[in-house]
Formats: C-alpha cells, structure tokens, sequence
C-alpha cells in the first residue's frame, strides 16, 4: 500500500511516502480501515519534530528537533519507534475483521477514536497510547485498530469533512467536559482559528455559553462566523485583558491551546471558583504561575489529553444530530505530504488541514 513513513525526529525530510508498505494484518478483535481521508494535526508535527521532548522549552516551530532528545520525543514522554505512520484523524470504510467482531461492519463507513486503551471502558491512562504514535495511523491506504476504536457514522458530510473532527473535535469535547461548561457561562478561547479553537467555539455554544474569542486580524471575520460572541485581535502583550474587556468582566472559564506568556494573565482573567483547562502550548510550553492568584481566587487548573470513550460517542452524536459543521482549511495529496505540513506551521488557515488517499 502507499503511506507515508516517518523515519525518525526531524525535518520534513523525515517524512517518506512509499507504495511498498505491508498492509497491516488483522489481528483478533480488530478491524481493517480502506482510508479515505486523514486531518493534520499539532500532534503530527510535535512528534515529527520531538517537541514533546523534556528539552525542549520553545513554541511549536518546525525547528525543536534541533533540540530534542530522542529518548523522549513521544507525547508520553518516552522514545518511538520507527518508521512510523502517523495520522490520528481517520475516516474510511470497513473492509476485513478479525475473528471475535461482527462482519456486519465490513462496508460501514467509520470515523476512528484515536485514543488506544487497554479495554473499552480502561481506567488506566498510564496503558494508553495514540493512533499515529503508538500504533500506525491513517496517512495510508490501509489501517488496523481495535473494534472498540471504530465508530460507524451516518452523516451527508464528506469524507473530508468527516476528517476534520477526531483529533481536534475529541480534544475540544473532553477540555469543555473537564471544566463542566454550563448555559449562561462566558468563556475565553486564545488560538480560536486552529482545529481545536474552532470546534471549541461552536461546541461551546452548543452548551448555551458566552465565547469570546482571540484570532489575529487576518482571520477576525472567518471566527466570528464560527459562532463566537465576540472576536479579540490577538497583538501586544494584553490579550487576557483585552478578552476580559470585550466580555464586560471576568470568565468562568478559560479554555488555552496557547500557553506562553498569556497563562498568567488568563489566570487573572478568571472570575473566582474559575476553571482554566488546557491541551496545547503553540505560543510555548514554559509560564509562570503566581500561586496567590491559584489560590486566593480558588482557581480549578486541568490538562485535558486522554479522554473516556464517551467523550468520542459524544462527538459522533453532535456529527450526527447536525448540530455542528466542519470546518477544512485545505485539501492536499497523500503525495504533498511536506506541504501540508509546511502549511500547518504557517498557520494562515481556519479550522483542519485535510490530507486524501
């Protein structure tokens, strides 16, 4: 089959598609997925370029190779191993299973949980391991995955759209639950325009919330068609400010892909009893916290990575319900694969960055 395999921490260059790769076997209790379509996400060029590693301290640049270690390059902090495919936001049809799961999926046109657990209803997290990084994800013809990963979809979306909501869909719907967003709450969204922002933009309005969100002046239009409340240009070094004043005064909550030098003030940003979550750092994984602000305002911190399965049933009843829409940024060939990452890092686009097989 085609996929591309990545070779190792680096640059694009470690990225290699090839058309003589084994299709994967089907083992005992798991499928096989013909893919039709895979999303780009953070996660791909994090761990292309190792920035999960300890010794790296800089924003999520194409260059953190430059200074990560290998032994931990990995989103759980431990090495990979290669070649590797990656791609964790996978759409396709059924095509073979394995003994212990009903043929009658064969033919469904499935939408796959990246998050691999050790049983269907697992409490470990520590067990759990990521399509793409632990195990061969969709940037190829052919995928294997447990059956209890693979979630049969009945929409009139196409295979593009479908591929946008995953990775980034999945991390929005768990960061909303973590901080348990309710109706008439106001919360703040700093990166709105990427793939996670812009579903954690109309997933929030779906619970009844007040959104106010940061995007640059590039892009101030195209998120304020998204649903949010309010728009804040994102320039200075007030955007927590800015965002307050533009909400009349302060959050319940504040959901950050960000990071950086803003963590403090969105901190302060936070009414007391706020929620603050986060599943991201593009602008820097190093902040400074001032503990009296954590405390004396009885502040609530989570880090949202993996999510209960229902997280992802959750998401595939709003796909459903029609109760949300996809937003793609662009469209390339499995063959433009450098492309589409050289895309990504420039950050020009609304919403996900689709690849086609």
């Amino acid at each position: 089959m085609r996929a591309a395999l990545l070779l190792g921490v680096g640059g694009p260059e470690m990225l290699e598609v090839r058309d003589d790769v084994p299709v994967p076997e089907v083992a005992p209790g798991e499928v096989l997925v013909r893919v039709a379509a895979c999303g780009v996400n953070n996660t791909d060029i994090n761990t292309r370029v190792g920035w999960y590693s300890r010794s790296v301290t800089t924003a999520t640049t194409g260059s953190a190779y430059r200074e990560a270690a290998s032994h931990d390059a990995g989103w759980s902090r431990g090495g990979l191993t290669y070649p590797r495919i990656q791609g964790a936001d996978v759409v396709g049809a059924v095509t073979d299973v394995g003994s212990g799961v009903p043929d009658d999926l064969i033919g469904r046109r499935v939408l796959i949980d990246p998050w691999l657990r050790a049983g269907h209803h697992s409490k470990d997290t520590q067990a759990a391991g990521y399509l793409g990084s632990e195990r061969d994800g969709g940037f190829a013809e052919y995928c294997s995955v447990p059956r209890e990963n693979v979630h049969p979809v009945s929409s009139g979306l196409s295979d593009v759209e479908l591929a946008t909501f995953a990775c980034s869909w999945s991390t929005a719907e768990h960061m909303l639950q973590r901080v348990a967003l309710r109706s008439g709450e106001t919360i703040a969204v700093p990166g709105a325009s990427g793939g996670v922002g812009s579903a954690l933009i109309q997933l929030a309005k779906l619970r009844g919330a007040r959104v106010v969100a940061v995007t640059s002046a590039a892009k101030l239009d195209d998120v304020a068609a998204l649903g949010a409340d309010r728009v804040v240009t994102r320039h200075g070094d007030r955007v927590p400010q800015d965002a307050m004043e533009a909400n009349g005064g302060l959050f319940h909550a504040v959901a950050d892909v960000v990071g950086g030098p803003d963590f403090g003030g969105w901190l302060e940003a936070l009414r007391r009893g706020g929620r603050y979550v986060t599943s991201g750092a593009i602008a820097g994984p190093m902040a400074e916290l001032d503990l009296r602000t954590l405390y004396l305002k009885d502040l609530t911190l989570h880090g949202a990575t993996v999510y209960e399965p229902k997280v992802f049933s959750d998401l595939v009843g709003h796909i459903e319900g029609g109760r949300v829409r996809a937003v793609v940024g662009g469209v390339y060939r499995l063959e433009d694969i450098h492309s589409a990452h050289e895309a990504f890092l420039g950050k020009r686009h609304i919403g996900s960055l689709v690849i086609t097989i």
